[in-house]
Parts: C-alpha cells; sequence; structure tokens
C-alpha cells in the first residue's frame, strides 16, 4: 500500500506532463485496436465461413457464369448432401452510396446450407411463397428502417430494369460474425425476367454452393466435382468456402499490410514518447534516489519506483484507450454501413491492445531504472535538478 501511494504520487507530481502522456497514450491505443479492428473485419467473411460448405465457380473467371443443369450431376458426387446456386445481382438502392451485396439464390436449398441465418419460421414460409419476396439481414434492414411488408425497389445494373421485392423476412445472425448486410431473393424470379429479356443469358448461375457430410473430404469432393466438368465448356474451378473468401483478401493484400504496419510503427512512436517520459522524471529525480540509497534503500527499490510508475501510466492509458475504443469502433461500423459487414472489436484485439501498453511500460522505463540503479550516492547527492 505504501508503495503503490508513492508511485501514485509520483505519476502525478507532473501533473501537465502526465496528462499529455496519458492523452498520447488513449490516442495510440485507440488507433491501434481500431486498425487492427478494420483488419479482422477484412476476414469476416473467412472466419464467418463454414467448413462443410464449398463453392463451385467457372474455372475461367467468377464472371463467367455455369450452367444451370450442372446441379444434378453434382447432387450425384459422393459425400455431397446439398446444392444451391446464386447470382450476384449488383442493383442499386436509391443511390450508389447505399451498397449491400444482393444474391439471387435458391431459397429453400440456400437456407438450408445457412443454418446461422436465423429465420422466424412463418417468415421463411413467406419467403419461399412468394417468388417476388426477398430476404434481408438485421444490419441492413436497421440501416434503411426496413419492416417486413415492405417494399425495396432496385435499378439494376447487371439486369437492366427497375426490381421491386417485398420484404418476407429479417433474419438475425446466429454469432457476432454472421453476416447481417444481404439481401436474398429468388433466382426464378430474375432467371424468368431474363429469359424473356435476354434468352441467351437465362438458366444460367453464377456459383454453386455445395454442401458437404465431412469436412475432411472437402478436397477430395473438389477434385471429383472439377474432374466431372474436366474438358466441357465451362469447366470449374471448386474450393472451400473460406478458401474462396480469401481469394476476394488478397486482392487487398498490400493495404492490409501497410495497414499492419501503421497499427504497430503507432506504438513504437509512443513508445519514444514514453521512454523520454520517463527518462526525463529519472533526471529530475536523481539527488532523490541518491537519497533513498543513503537512507538503505536497495537499488531494487528505486527499480520498483521507476517501473511500478511507468507501468502505471501505461496501463491507465491503455485502459482508458480500450474503454474509448468500444464507442469510436461503433461509430466507425455506422459510419462505414455495409462496407464492413462484421465490425466489432474482438477479444483478441483487446488483450493485444493491453500488451502493447503493458510493452509500453516496460521498455519506457528499463533504460532509466538500470541507469538510476547503478548511480552512486555521491554524484545523485551532487546532482542539482
Amino acid at each position: 500500500m505504501f508503495l503503490l501511494r508513492l508511485l501514485l504520487k509520483n505519476a502525478f507530481r507532473h501533473k501537465l506532463r502526465t496528462l499529455l502522456t496519458l492523452v498520447g497514450l488513449v490516442v495510440a491505443i485507440c488507433a491501434f485496436g481500431l486498425l487492427r479492428t478494420i483488419i479482422d473485419a477484412w476476414y469476416a467473411g473467412v472466419e464467418g465461413s463454414s467448413s462443410t460448405r464449398l463453392i463451385t465457380r467457372n474455372s475461367i473467371s467468377l464472371t463467367f457464369p455455369l450452367p444451370l443443369n450442372y446441379a444434378q450431376r453434382l447432387r450425384a458426387v459422393e459425400g455431397v448432401n446439398g446444392v444451391s446456386w446464386a447470382n450476384w445481382f449488383g442493383g442499386v438502392y436509391i443511390t450508389e452510396r447505399n451498397f449491400f451485396p444482393q444474391f439471387a439464390v435458391e431459397p429453400a436449398s440456400y437456407l438450408a446450407l445457412y443454418p446461422e441465418y436465423r429465420l422466424d419460421e412463418a417468415e421463411r414460409l413467406a419467403f419461399l411463397r412468394d417468388r417476388q419476396g426477398a430476404i434481408v439481414g438485421r444490419k441492413l434492414a436497421d440501416k434503411f428502417g426496413w419492416k417486413v411488408g415492405d417494399t425495396i425497389p432496385l435499378r439494376g445494373t447487371i439486369y437492366p430494369g427497375t426490381w421491386s421485392f417485398t420484404l418476407r423476412g429479417i433474419w438475425d445472425g446466429a454469432e457476432a460474425k454472421t453476416d447481417e448486410s444481404q439481401l436474398l431473393f429468388h433466382w426464378s424470379f430474375l432467371n424468368e425476367s431474363v429469359r424473356q429479356r435476354y434468352p441467351g443469358r437465362a438458366d444460367a448461375v453464377g456459383v454453386y454452393l455445395i454442401g458437404i457430410a465431412d469436412p475432411q473430404r472437402a478436397a477430395l469432393v473438389s477434385q471429383q466435382v472439377d474432374a466431372l466438368f474436366a474438358n466441357s465448356l465451362a469447366e470449374t474451378l471448386t474450393e472451400t468456402e473460406s478458401a474462396f473468401q480469401l481469394s476476394f483478401v488478397s486482392m487487398s493484400e498490400t493495404i492490409l499490410v501497410a495497414i499492419q504496419a501503421v497499427s504497430l510503427i503507432i506504438i513504437v512512436i509512443i513508445m519514444a514518447v514514453m521512454a523520454n517520459t520517463m527518462t526525463m522524471t529519472a533526471r529530475e529525480r536523481l539527488a532523490e534516489y541518491a537519497t533513498l540509497k543513503a537512507l538503505g534503500f536497495s537499488p531494487f527499490f528505486v527499480v520498483q519506483l521507476l517501473f511500478g510508475e511507468s507501468l502505471l501510466i501505461a496501463l491507465t492509458g491503455g485502459l482508458l484507450g480500450l474503454v474509448l475504443t468500444l464507442p469510436l469502433a461503433a461509430a466507425f461500423a455506422r459510419a462505414a454501413g455495409t462496407l464492413f459487414p462484421v465490425f466489432q472489436v474482438s477479444p483478441l484485439t483487446q488483450a493485444l491492445q493491453l500488451l502493447a501498453a503493458l510493452v509500453v511500460g516496460v521498455v519506457a522505463a528499463a533504460w532509466p531504472a538500470w541507469r538510476m540503479s547503478r548511480v552512486s550516492i555521491v554524484r545523485g547527492l551532487r546532482h542539482v535538478a
């Protein structure tokens, strides 16, 4: 208790300097946490993927479709227990700023493959019965204030025209990492319109989604699927859902590396600031530390004072930064809208924030503590602050 009181008095002896150091620590820890959360949000699709789902697309590019008649042959592959399909729609809601993913799906089989979409049974049945119906995630519905029964107009880009959908249900994610920012509607509704307007583009799907019984056989099933359509007019590339998501993340790998580098540089900078503060503190108190030694206190006690003061300031700034990160992340998520479907400060990020504060406190005090523990009593008493 005596040591704690002494540390508190020492830490706030120069209130302005300590306050400015704390502000720097809070800003650095907040920035570190937000940048780490942005990286986590970029990988949210990978983290939220299932090991029991495979994605089959055209081997040339995702922009090339696959024939609808592949579905029946996929169901016959050993190890496959479910097949569905989806097309990217790419519509615009009111303005281009209101971007969110929209997919035309085969509703019954698609929802069976995504049990993490928690949808009320009555709403699910209403969606299945209404060919012009749609369902959306809770986050998307909250953003635009949609309610069940509302009409959602979309201006087509890939599929020109104005498309109107009736909202039949709103799903909640089973976990925090479940994407709640999508709109799903009937593939048959889209295909029927395409057949009338552009017959050559009908009966084609963007990707097939395959459910497998044993995740350990994912590679084998993928090979079997691709071998099934080898040398055809539309060869396939089948991969796990996580690998499919990673293919999109890899396009931004340079940006992610830069963000990671910036987050570490911020910590290094505040570490230098903190080290300068502790060095100034030790130099000003040289005579005091010499007096303590003259009174019989060991060099280790002096080391305790410096490390304790540094850790007290660093952890205080770290805790304040951690607490402030949560509302800032929530505000950022609201501002980003559907750009990041999942944007939450993870427990790992919070632990890294505290660890960073701890490392800053230890490193900042290391040099001045070593110097003060070795200073002679005579030299210390001669020092004039």
